[in-house]
């Protein structure tokens, strides 16, 4: 049985690569950037007036120039025009070009207008005041947002902005989920006395459905041969096969040893945590990889936010971010493991990210996770935790609202 940080290692040092595609950028939200987005044009591309107002010569005003000749009127879009006069002023709207000759816009609350003249109500103002210049952000061709940039809100703007209709995105992986166990029937189905509905493979599914990927969904019983018929398929045909059930110790659980049957090569079985020992993790010939999870559905969530989704997204090219909290309330924890606590985080008085820990039943109480908004991570050398101390945390919900 290894530790959580050698099955961390383990993992990591197993990602795969799926290729790169082109997609159109309104779609590529919470995608990888595989090509770096440039721009097109100077940024802005020209020298762009930033308030409404009048624009003039800042050295005329400098010469003691108040009062000044009405000669035009610019709206966004319109062609610069000539500033002919020193005299003279032109009314500009925000976004429009900086007029020819001009080199500063006062504001309208800084002016009276008034039969053709436009009046300055100020002192002092300072040369350049409310303009963007041309290019003072990107030059044409520099790059506005890198290669490995997630695409959110604020990417899809800059993408419209260059006219980048197009982006190149790393592949994300085809996945299986698959739950195993004869004692599961379907969502719409009456369970026996004996039986429970399944509801990992769904909830895997929903979870993967947040990092854009819509995953195949398939259920096997507790049978060598079906398990080896759906893996002949399987194996040949997605990136990730992730399984739920069939990987502890029991008659029944065939999985394993089944997989090793068909030439997935396992890198281990057995995690020193609670919940999820028995998950397992392998690869396979034709560059498949398996996540097997225990099937009580807190351990297969729990493997999933912890190993799967830091692989996933190391495998497209984002470091996995790392989060941690201040114990909320002293915990007692006696055996020698990795201890993922369900707590709920909020931020505390001082601003700090603060853990309360909630109570359970074990891996099989899933209830829990309505409350529980991450779990946190409890070092296995120890038994004793007590409130104040900072531990590693691993969110599945928003933590900040």
């Amino acid at each position: 049985m290894i530790t959580v940080q050698e099955a961390e290692a383990l993992i990591l040092s197993n990602i795969a690569s799926f290729g790169i595609e082109e997609i159109p950028f309104m779609s590529a939200q919470g995608r990888v950037l595989a090509k770096d987005i440039c721009a097109d044009r100077p940024i802005p591309p020209y020298d762009r007036v930033t308030m409404d107002g009048i624009a003039i010569s800042f050295t005329s005003f400098q010469q003691g120039l108040r009062r000044f000749r009405v000669a035009a009127t610019m709206a966004a879009g319109d062609d610069a025009v000539l500033l002919e006069s020193g005299e003279d002023c032109v009314e500009t709207m925000t976004g429009c070009a900086l007029p020819t000759g001009a080199d500063t816009i006062v504001r309208y609350e800084d002016v009276t207008v008034s039969e053709g003249f436009a009046t300055i109500n100020l002192d002092q103002i300072k040369q350049g005041a409310n303009v963007h210049r041309e290019a003072s952000d990107k030059q044409a061709g520099e790059v506005v947002v890198p290669a490995g940039t997630i695409v959110d809100d604020a990417v899809v703007s800059m993408a419209a902005s260059v006219g980048a209709a197009v982006l190149k995105v790393r592949k994300l992986p085809k996945v299986l989920v698959v739950s195993t166990g004869d004692e599961l029937v379907d969502v719409n189905e009456e369970p026996a006395p004996f039986q429970i509905r399944r509801s990992n493979s769904y909830t895997i599914s929903s979870v993967l459905k947040r990092y854009g990927i819509e995953a195949d969904l398939k259920h096997v019983n507790d049978n060598e041969s079906a398990i080896e018929n759906l893996l002949d398929t399987a194996l040949a045909n997605y990136d990730v096969l992730i399984f739920s059930g069939g990987v502890s110790m029991g008659k029944y659980d065939h999985l394993p040893a089944t997989l090793q049957r068909k030439g997935v090569t396992e890198v281990f079985h057995k995690v020193q945590q609670r919940p999820g020992k028995p998950f397992w993790f392998g690869t396979g010939r034709s560059g498949t990889t398996v996540f097997a999870f225990p099937g009580n559905p807190v351990s297969a969530f729990l493997c999933l936010h912890r190993y799967f989704v830091p692989w996933l997204q190391a495998s497209v090219g984002v470091k996995p971010p790392t989060h941690a909290a201040v114990l909320g309330a002293d915990v007692s924890f006696a055996p020698p493991l990795q201890y993922f606590l369900q707590v709920v985080v909020s931020h505390g008085d001082s601003g700090q990210l603060v853990a309360q820990p909630l109570p359970g039943n074990g891996s099989g109480d899933f209830s829990n996770l309505l409350q529980a908004n991450a779990f946190m991570e409890l070092p296995a050398d120890r038994s004793e935790f007590s409130a104040g101390e900072v531990f590693k945390i691993w969110p599945f919900k928003n933590i900040v609202a």
